[in-house]
């Protein structure tokens, strides 16, 4: 539920007063002790798979575990039991970190030219347009990347939430609420969505020109604070950084090996599909956190001006911009 009473706000407001946020240029430990241990939260088992198939989670310097979650939420709570070092999430999470006044800043991130997800619609019912989107029941997961799509779409199509009926859900609902007809159209990720429209008898979803009028894909990696601030921790995340943007630059150059370990071997799809997926995934971009800024900026406003956040965050304070030069040096090489 949207955190909207006047404690939550207070509160609020001490946390991001007090939220770390590192200057750009400030250094981070290098040096990684031996026994160091890392937990990252994974989501459909694609990072581990990653780091693994691309052979650079043996060359990491930390005992590195993972552990599987599927969306943002069940992340966040992971981190306030002090389960996670380090998650791999979508964009919508650390601004609900924020909210909630935990400080798990992003220490890097990944962009690419396909757009988040995809708007899948039930058996038996077209929707071309996202103007077509008024008066349908559309599956919304607040705190993951899903929550913004939905907001995006709307505004896009000159909608606002009260011309929709939003279904709250798990997103781990989402799949069997669009294949049942529970909702008319949800937000569904890959490999998800290439299976619901493969085994899911008139099934469609919204042409891509449609999807084509929303924003790219980002996502981060975002640690807990108290790991990083600890200096073997925090050189372990520094080179964990590290290997992710060489594995994801891996997994670009070699297309079917990728495929083969993730999209068939992991996910049970068809070489075909995978590779389609994969392909359309273009060339993974890792910017400077600090040039982000103004697009997680964006982010927040949309959420807040739906009514989702108390107030208006300040989204520089969800970055860690010493990582700054972690990614510059990894994106170089």
């Amino acid at each position: 539920m949207p955190l909207r009473t006047g404690l939550a706000a207070l509160l609020l407001a001490a946390a991001v007063a007090s939220a770390p946020a590192a200057a750009a240029g400030d250094d981070l430990p290098r040096d990684v002790p031996a026994g160091t241990k890392l937990v990252v939260a994974d989501q459909n088992e694609a990072l581990q798979t990653l780091m693994r198939a691309s052979g650079e989670h043996d060359r990491l310097a930390a005992e590195v575990t993972y552990a599987n979650f599927l969306g943002g939420p069940a992340i966040l709570e992971a981190f306030r039991a002090g389960a996670l070092d380090l998650a791999s999430v979508g964009n919508t999470p650390p601004i609900q970190a924020q909210a909630a006044g935990e400080a798990i800043p992003i220490v890097a991130a990944v962009t690419s030219q396909v757009v988040d997800y995809s708007l899948a619609v039930r058996p038996g019912l077209s929707v071309k347009t996202l103007e077509e989107l008024k008066g349908k029941r559309i599956a919304y997961a607040e705190g993951t990347g899903r929550q913004p799509f939905v907001l995006h779409a709307l505004k896009a199509a000159g909608l606002t939430r009260k011309d929709v009926v939003l279904v709250p859900l798990r997103v781990s609902d989402f799949p069997d609420a669009i294949r049942t007809g529970q909702v008319d159209v949800a937000v569904l990720n890959e490999p998800h969505f290439s299976r619901y429209l493969a085994d899911t008898e008139g099934a469609s979803a919204l042409p891509d020109s449609e999807h084509d009028r929303l924003p790219r894909r980002l996502s981060y990696l975002y640690a807990s604070a108290k790991a990083l601030s600890d200096p073997g921790k925090a050189a372990a995340i520094r080179d964990f950084v590290t290997r992710w943007i060489k594995a994801r630059r891996w997994a670009a150059a070699n297309t079917d090996a990728w495929v083969k370990a993730y999209f068939v071997d992991r996910q049970r799809l068809s070489a075909e599909d995978g590779r389609a997926i994969a392909l359309s995934e273009g060339e993974p971009v890792f910017p400077l956190l600090s040039q982000l800024v103004p697009r997680q900026q964006e982010l927040v406003d949309i959420i807040y001006e739906a009514g989702d956040l108390p107030e208006r965050l300040d989204a520089s304070k969800q970055f860690d911009l010493r990582f700054d030069a972690v990614i510059s040096e990894a994106a170089g090489d």
